[in-house]
Parts: structure tokens; C-alpha cells; sequence
């Protein structure tokens, strides 16, 4: 974890980004999976992608809702320990959800709700500026120095 000189490596770039994705996308699912499995028949890719699933008039909805925000803040972990500097995670939360909303627009066409762009935004807001704290506070720490004295 030494921040010298910054060697351009898009290979790592790119894994980075696979890997946050893929994550984001387990611990929504993981979430969706508790708060919205107990509710519905049957899970689906709905819940992930289609904007009308967003919505605040239903109970599910809430659910889903609450299943965003929590991946966002299990996201800004993420970004603590595979990004590592706090200058690179507004950067890289909104490429998930950059990311995300072409997904979403393939899946289901252009999100219309308020709703899921109040989610989304928050979503984005709170992973970077939690993944930018976290990082910081791990930047500032003390480096441990310890002396040796020779007993000679």
C-alpha cells in the first residue's frame, strides 16, 4: 500500500471495475434476497433492473428500496479494499452506476420514475462519499515505526 509514483495498468483498471461491479451486483442480490424473497412468489432479474419495482407506494417496494441503499453502503466497503484511494471512488461509483442505468435501459427502456433516480443518485452519493471517508481514515493512520536498539 505504498502511493508512490502512479503506473497506468488499464488491465487493473478494468479488473477493478469487473470485480466492484460483480460485487455490487452479489450483495444487492444477497439483500433483495432477504427483504424481497420473503415477499414475492418468485425472485428475478426485476427487481434488479426494471425501474417500475422502484417504487414507494408498496411494501416490496420499500424493500427494494432499502435492498439499493444497502448495497451502496456494503459498495463503499468495497471500495475500501480493492480501490484503496479515496481520490478514485467517486470515480469508480459512478461508473457502476453509470453501468447500471445502461443495463437498465436495455433491460427495461429509459427509468421514468422519480423514484428510482432519487434512489439511484443517493445510492451513488452515499457509496462515494462513505468509500471516500473510509479511505481517508485508512490514509491518515499512523505508519507503525518500531526501533530495534542493539544490545551490543
Amino acid at each position: 500500500m505504498f502511493y508512490g509514483t502512479v503506473v497506468w495498468d488499464p488491465w487493473l483498471i478494468v479488473a477493478q471495475f469487473g470485480c466492484i461491479q460483480c460485487l455490487y451486483y452479489l450483495t444487492l442480490g444477497i439483500f433483495l434476497e432477504i427483504l424481497v424473497g420473503s415477499r414475492v412468489s418468485r425472485m428475478s432479474l426485476v427487481y434488479f433492473f426494471d425501474y417500475a419495482t422502484v417504487t414507494a407506494s408498496t411494501v416490496t417496494g420499500w424493500c427494494v428500496i432499502a435492498s439499493f441503499l444497502l448495497s451502496s453502503l456494503a459498495g463503499a466497503g468495497i471500495l475500501l479494499y480493492l480501490i484503496e484511494r479515496a481520490k478514485k471512488c467517486l470515480d469508480f461509483s459512478a461508473t457502476l452506476y453509470i453501468i447500471h442505468l445502461f443495463i437498465c435501459i436495455v433491460y427495461g427502456g429509459w427509468p421514468s420514475s422519480l423514484t428510482w433516480w432519487i434512489v439511484n443518485v443517493t445510492g451513488l452519493a452515499v457509496m462515494a462519499l462513505l468509500g471516500e471517508y473510509l479511505c481517508i481514515k485508512r490514509e491518515l493512520r499512523e505508519i507503525p515505526i518500531t526501533r530495534y536498539r542493539s544490545s551490543v
